[in-house]
């Protein structure tokens, strides 16, 4: 029952890497209007899913020196992970746009695969705090998801090519769900870990990915309206913790 929800899971988050499809037909500015919101709200979720969801359910199966050692380990491996294998070039940035179209695929698929292995994780602790993990993970997905593909068009591959091979990079979470829950009985401590250090993954994408690209907004009312919808991903977490 518990590998249903994992496959299911991960074929679902899978599944958005062929959201760039729907951004074919849509102007770049009423994208850029859109995105902006989904960046806030992947940021709320992903702090409320880490600290809210994640953390409490670690303390709950560990030591704290222990949980927060992890937690800091999973921050670490994320900003090292970006650093060495994603490589994003931002507005204004320079870079070999060929080359970083298969580094941004590989990086992506170890990304993939690394959910995988929380989301199974997750579920092997508790079906709710597997969907919760689920949750979080499809609001940070939907305008990386889109990004990806837009990297992909931008360096030379056909918009129908951009989304097989967007695809195929995605159904690595599937391999990863498989392989956490193939081992879980080998190494259930790690299986642990991967709760804080998932929620310290958490923390560095909202806090060095998404909240920094919030502050490029100059509008105030814009702004504040980020904020809103930044808080109705915490608040989302945060009622999820009913069903825990």
């Amino acid at each position: 029952m518990v590998l249903l929800w994992i496959i299911g899971a991960t074929f679902l988050v899978s599944l958005l890497s062929l959201i760039g499809v729907v951004t074919i037909s849509l102007k770049e500015k009423i994208l850029n209007k859109i995105l902006i919101g989904m960046v806030a709200l992947a940021a709320g979720a992903l702090l409320g899913g880490g600290l809210l969801h994640l953390l409490p359910e670690a303390l709950e199966e560990m030591a704290v020196t222990d949980v927060f050692l992890w937690f800091i380990g999973g921050f670490c491996i994320f900003f090292i992970l970006e650093k060495v294998l994603w490589h994003h070039c931002h507005k204004g940035g320079k870079c070999d746009v060929h080359e970083f179209t298969y580094v941004n695929l590989i990086g992506d698929g170890v990304h993939n695969f690394i959910d995988g292995l929380l989301i199974a994780a997750a579920f092997l602790v508790n079906i709710p705090l597997g969907l919760v993990t689920t949750l979080a993970i499809i609001f940070h997905e939907i305008p990386q998801e889109i990004g990806d593909f837009g990297v992909l068009v931008y360096g030379g591959f056909k918009k129908r090519k951009a989304l097989i091979f967007n695809f195929l990079s995605a159904l690595t979470a599937i391999v990863g769900a498989l392989v956490g829950f193939a081992l879980s009985g080998y190494m259930g401590g790690f299986v642990k870990a991967l709760l804080p250090i998932t929620a310290g993954g958490f923390l560095y994408i909202a806090s060095a990915d998404l909240i920094p690209e919030l502050h490029k907004e100059v509008s105030t009312k814009k702004s504040v309206l980020s904020f809103i919808i930044f808080l109705i991903g915490i608040d989302i977490m945060w009622m999820l913790t009913l069903f825990g």
